[in-house]
């Protein structure tokens, strides 16, 4: 039960408030509601669901995804207006938080993550408009990250079921023989190392097919940060086959277009041509990052910060990362030629020593219609 925060309250007005709350307790009155009461009806009358709508309504016109706002109501509806809807927003205490977190925390630690973090910007809302006083019950450092384990130490590790590299040329062989625009696309994901709605909502204006660039903007990356992406002759094979099927022609349309005008391909078709190709449902687009990165390790002699980087993660430590502050763009070039090759079923001598190349000057390879076929893509 919060006396205030500590830098509005003297240690004499703390004791003051402490002493009435006994006092109240003894007469069997709870002092949290008694203070609603003496505040006033409008105080009293203000629930945790009325002031998460108001917040909510409030601040959705500035949220970039135009889905936060119904995400947000779908899981206080399910998970916290059932213990936490009806109560005066001044009376929520960490007792009334943890019986909505504790049942899901290690079953669904990233909802329960979530909620948590929603539940304290609401309280947060509250006090500011002085519906509420004392420290936030929802807060996690200083406070209930000493209550409940780290969500690291519980969350369960869920892998994509990923296709063995060395299985995987005759699939890549299988999908070339298809051509609709979710093999391309299963084909681009392949050939890039990216991820599958890096690739579905991938804008011919990130496209510099001169350079045999692609320049993947911060917004649209897991990291937050703008990922260039080396394009090889397979990947540049693969473009200039899909701009057959494009339905508009400007800059800002999508290269791997969907069903409807103006729609990017959607997960499942890309999916269901990964499935055909390899007669089976049991691996996943997106696991053939980690076939990649299991050649890359296995197969090669490119250092492991070249492979992490190709993926777009993080390379080591804060030291490392500053001592390594370009993206590696040539070494990664090498290795997504050589990855090509062997996604052709090509030697792996050749695989070994990968060509150089500077992205920046004339373009490494030259397209030409064969690239097309399964031999060279």
């Amino acid at each position: 039960m919060g006396l205030g925060p500590a830098r509005d309250v003297s240690l004499a007005d703390a004791r003051l408030r402490a002493a009435e709350n006994r006092r109240l307790l003894l007469e069997g009155l709870d002092p949290l509601e008694e203070k609603a009461r003496q505040k006033g009806p409008d105080v009293q009358e203000r629930t945790f669901a009325q002031v998460a709508e108001q917040y909510i309504t409030e601040q959705a016109p500035g949220w970039k995804d135009p889905r936060s706002a119904p995400m947000w109501r779908s899981s206080l509806d399910r998970h916290v207006y059932p213990v936490l809807g009806s109560r005066p927003i001044g009376s929520v205490q960490t007792e009334d938080v943890l019986a909505v977190l504790r049942p899901i925390w290690e079953s669904t630690t990233e909802t329960a993550t979530r909620l948590r973090g929603r539940m304290e910007r609401i309280l947060d809302y509250a006090q500011s408009h002085h519906w509420r006083e004392g420290e936030n019950p929802a807060r996690w450092r200083g406070h209930l990250g000493n209550i409940l384990p780290k969500p690291t130490a519980v969350t369960k590790v869920v892998h994509h079921a990923a296709l063995p590299y060395r299985d995987l040329p005759p699939v890549y062989s299988r999908l070339g023989a298809e051509h609709g625009v979710g093999a391309l696309a299963a084909r681009f994901v392949c050939l890039t190392a990216t991820r599958s709605g890096e690739v579905r909502k991938a804008l011919w204006s990130e496209i510099d097919l001169k350079k045999k660039i692609w320049t993947i903007p911060a917004e649209r990356m897991k990291a937050g940060r703008e990922h260039r992406v080396p394009l090889t002759n397979g990947a540049m094979a693969l473009l200039y086959k899909v701009q057959t099927l494009r339905s508009s022609s400007g800059e800002d349309s999508f290269v791997f277009p969907g069903g409807r005008v103006g729609s990017p391909l959607s997960d499942v078709a890309v999916s269901k041509a990964l499935h055909q190709a390899a007669g089976t449902k049991d691996v996943t687009i997106h696991g053939l990052r980690s076939s990649f990165r299991d050649w890359a390790a296995e197969e090669t002699d490119f250092p492991r910060e070249v492979a992490e980087m190709a993926l777009a993660h993080a390379i080591g430590d804060k030291v490392e990362a500053a001592y390594r502050r370009g993206d590696l763009f040539n070494r990664r070039f090498e290795m997504m030629h050589a990855w090509e090759r062997f996604c052709a079923g090509q030697s792996t001598e050749a695989v070994a020593k990968p060509p150089r190349s500077n992205p920046d000057s004339a373009p490494l390879f030259t397209w030409k219609d064969s690239d097309i076929g399964d031999s060279d893509a």
